[in-house]
């Protein structure tokens, strides 16, 4: 990534298209059942997979690769979605991820106030003086 851009997301719902694990913590699942009104072991149950590292547990995914809460272009728990949803492509990204993503890059410096993106829900984030460690890939 660029220092001193940002990027603003655009809800393509790209990202939410490639094949690959989407990491949950305990605290997210409990966050996500919450949201969606079930019990955490239903949560558990109907909508994970064991990591192939088995190390934790995954969203499922649809036959397509789509994550199976993508409905269309709209992400149906945003407010609650985990942490590698909300920091793509800002806190992470790939090589290449540009020709999908339509992420508008914003470029930084002072304050900045911005709709909220792939990181938020708020109706305007502040970002002051973005720190270039926030901003390096991988």
């Amino acid at each position: 990534m660029e220092d001193g851009v940002f990027y603003q997301c655009q809800r393509c719902g790209n990202c939410c298209k490639w094949h690959g694990e989407v990491p949950v913590s305990d605290s997210e699942m409990t966050k996500i059942a919450d949201f969606l009104d079930m019990p955490l072991y239903d949560f558990v149950a109907e909508h994970t997979d064991l990591r192939l590292n088995r190390t934790g547990l995954t969203l499922r995914e649809k036959e397509n690769g789509e994550c199976v809460f993508l409905d269309g272009n709209v992400c149906t728990i945003n407010p609650v979605k985990p942490e590698q949803c909300a920091g793509f492509p800002n806190e992470w990204n790939f090589k290449g991820w540009k020709e999908s993503c339509e992420a508008k890059p914003i470029p930084m410096g002072g304050e900045e106030k911005l709709k909220p993106g792939c990181e938020g829900s708020e109706d305007s984030v502040s970002y002051t003086h973005l720190r270039a460690h926030e901003t390096e890939a991988d």
